[in-house]
């Protein structure tokens, strides 16, 4: 028995749930007389739902393929080998689920060493050989193909990525090593790095095919067979593939350096993949393919080691799976068709809530507000943005038409909710002036129809409590830019009901947004925590720590901008609002910083101004500031903000504002950008130690986004 297979057969023992891939081989005579090939296909047996992935044992049936293959081209008996996949999944690479029951460094370094074992031996044979992207393809998928001597992608491939760096891993199956040897560091760097920490970005084939990684493109509808006579046309010396020839000077270097600087952006050296991903193509300049597939061996190993990795596929799972079926939600046969709707207001976030129910949900959407000129605006800025998806090529003209004829805009709110059965409301956050449009709405529109408020802060029950009909109020609250961030929090009030909420839920997921139910208390979830993370921040500001060092505090949570890049794109008005609900509701633990009620009052729009380029505290607001004198280190500035926030974690899983800690992290990393690699923030608290010392707990049992006891 080979080490590999060894490797393979203990790895596959840790692992008996995997969903097995296997590897069919078939022999044909391909076009031109070119001769008897052998394809190999991977297919786990399911439909394109669920993809194929590379688990031990799955990796043992590519090796026994290999070992078939490897024969018939040592005794002459085929021309080449290819490697495809199922109809619209090439492969999507490791089975992460295998990762996680994972307790030893032994059995981390054996998963790297086993799929190098395989996939090398597809650069080792007597033939050439091809991968043909047929779909999907990620991580291990990409790598496989890499191996290859000649790559095909199609058309159709709609996702094709390395994102390992993304969930806390390098591309370890020969990502790191082979890529910046075929396309130079400057293109890989871009797709193992940049593409990785922008949200996990997907090539779509064409962009495969212009970066050199396929050497050819073909539609999706007859793939295969061009891709066979391509291939014979290879094997006959008919076509000749040329590849650039790759810098290996400055080029190289440059090309790291910036791949670190954009890593320092993104995670402010927080999480160690990237660099260590960087550290491996930087070594791999000198072409030797061996040395750079040990070093990935040895950083998938301390990776996989890591909580940064256990929390990264905590909330890849998060994301994936708990935001596609909400913990508490009703029943979805409960839900009612929305066929119209409703949005009180014209102002710019009901503008951005009339696109997005528009483009979702394809039905008339009817904008009111006080006075003509306002609405007018509101309608123009929904068509102005269709306009720009035209542009775009998102939307075709016929699209286009069609849904600027959708949206409307009246100012009697009789005739435009008379037939609307979801209507939702984007005023201005005060509990009266939402009463009172509540009250309006409910006595034009029909009893069946949801009333939705997307306030940040206030109370659902009681801006229902007026009502004749509360049991159909709902809070449906978006966050800024709404066309970004995923997150919805979906609020019950004292007395909605099932069918409401279970409209409610439904809308979310034509909208596709990630939905959590959230209970009525002070600001919800994201609001709060965020609250009481920068409300820490400006107290010890407003004691006297300089304002750089309470915002350099935060930098090792890696977050996507400090807290007062933040609390302007918020609006520092906003912020001082939710901060006064806040404080009226637990004034023990949310105060209302002074300060930031100044640069309210004086109409600053946030703490810095920008002329070099970089934030620096504005003089205005610096003349401003009234400090005390007790000066904190940064290591005591986060200590305090991150007591403060596990506390108010704690406090609100103790009340029921969400059914577990992982609804938390799931709304930090939807709603507020949150980093995966913190897995949202529980994960954190409790490696750091901090849950136990404030909470005297964690917040997740170990093993849960942690290493396995």
């Amino acid at each position: 028995m080979s080490t590999t297979a060894e490797l393979l057969k203990g790895a596959a023992e840790l692992f008996p749930d995997e969903v097995v891939t296997s590897a069919h081989v078939r022999h044909f005579e391909l076009p031109l007389g070119a001769g008897r090939f052998a394809l190999i296909t991977l297919d786990n047996g399911h439909d394109h739902t669920k993809p194929t992935t590379f688990g031990p044992q799955s990796l043992a049936n590519l090796d026994a393929a290999i070992d078939q293959v490897e024969k018939e081209a040592a005794d002459g008996e085929i021309v080449g080998v290819g490697i495809t996949g199922k109809p619209f999944i090439f492969a999507v690479g490791a089975d992460l689920k295998g990762v996680e029951v994972i307790k030893r460094r032994e059995d981390a370094l054996a998963i790297g060493k086993g799929g190098h074992d395989v996939f090398k031996r597809l650069a080792r044979l007597a033939v050439p050989t091809f991968a043909y992207y047929n779909g999907a393809a990620m991580g291990g998928g990409v790598e496989v193909g890499l191996h290859c001597t000649y790559r095909t992608v199609s058309k159709a491939v709609p996702a094709f990525s390395l994102p390992e760096v993304f969930l806390g891993l390098v591309p370890g199956w020969g990502g790191c090593t082979l890529l910046p040897n075929l396309i130079g560091a400057d293109k890989a760097v871009k797709v193992i790095i940049e593409n990785a920490l922008n949200q996990n970005k997907q090539l779509k084939g064409e962009q495969v095919h212009e970066l050199g990684i396929a050497d050819a493109l073909f539609e999706g509808a007859d793939f295969l067979e061009q891709s066979l006579v391509w291939t014979a046309a290879v094997l006959k010396g008919e076509i000749v593939v040329d590849r650039p020839v790759i810098d290996r000077g400055e080029a190289w270097d440059q090309a790291v350096e910036r791949g670190r600087a954009f890593a320092d952006s993104k995670v402010h050296g927080a999480a160690p993949a990237a660099y260590r991903a960087l550290d491996i193509v930087a070594a791999a300049k000198n072409g030797d393919l061996q040395q750079g597939y040990d070093a990935e061996d040895q950083a998938l190993a301390d990776l996989i080691m890591s909580g940064e990795l256990r929390s990264g596929i905590y909330a890849f799972n998060l994301v994936q799976k708990r935001g596609k079926r909400p913990a508490g939600a009703p029943d979805k046969n409960l839900a009612r068709p929305v066929t119209k709707v409703g949005v009180v207001g014209a102002g710019l976030m009901a503008s951005q809530l009339a696109l997005l129910f528009v483009r979702r949900l394809q039905v008339p959407v009817v904008l009111t507000d006080i006075d003509q000129e306002r609405i007018d605006k509101g309608v123009r800025y929904v068509h102005d943005e269709i306009d720009k998806l035209l542009l775009k090529g998102r939307v075709n003209q016929d699209q286009a038409n069609r849904l600027k004829a959708l949206v409307t805009g009246v100012l009697d709110k009789a005739e435009g909710f008379a037939d609307a059965d979801f209507v939702i409301e984007a005023v201005f956050e005060e509990m009266g002036v939402k009463q009172q449009v509540f009250a309006e709405v409910e006595a034009v529109a029909p009893e069946h129809a949801i009333l939705a408020t997307n306030t940040s802060s206030l109370s659902v029950s009681e801006m229902a409590s007026k009502l004749k009909h509360p049991e159909r109020v709902v809070g449906f609250h978006f966050f800024n830019p709404v066309a970004v961030l995923p997150l919805l929090e979906i609020v019950r009030g004292e007395r909605t009901d099932d069918a409401s909420l279970a409209t409610a839920f439904a809308v979310a997921k034509k909208l596709k947004k990630t939905a959590v139910l959230v209970k009525d208390a002070p600001a919800f979830v994201v609001n709060r925590i965020l609250t009481r993370f920068m409300g820490e921040i400006q107290n010890v500001i407003d004691e006297g720590t300089p304002v750089e060092v309470a915002e350099r505090a935060v930098e090792p949570l890696g977050l996507p901008m400090s807290p007062l890049v933040l609390l302007e794109l918020v609006g520092p008005a906003i912020g001082l609002h939710v901060s006064e609900t806040l404080h009226r509701a637990f004034p023990d633990r949310f105060k209302v910083s002074p300060n930031l009620k100044a640069v309210v009052e004086a109409g600053k729009r946030g703490f810095y101004v920008y002329d070099s380029g970089k934030p620096e505290l504005d003089p205005e607001v610096a003349a401003l500031l009234k400090q005390g004198d007790t000066v904190l280190t940064e290591e005591q500035v986060r200590a305090r903000v991150l007591d403060a926030v596990a506390e108010e974690i704690g406090l609100m899983l103790a009340e029921g504002v969400v059914a577990e800690p992982q609804d938390i992290d799931l709304c930090l990393i939807t709603g507020a950008g949150w980093p995966f690699h913190l897995g949202g923030i529980t994960p954190y608290l409790d490696r750091e130690g901090v849950s136990e010392r404030v909470n005297g707990k964690r917040f997740l049992p170990q093993g849960v986004a942690s290493v396995p006891a």
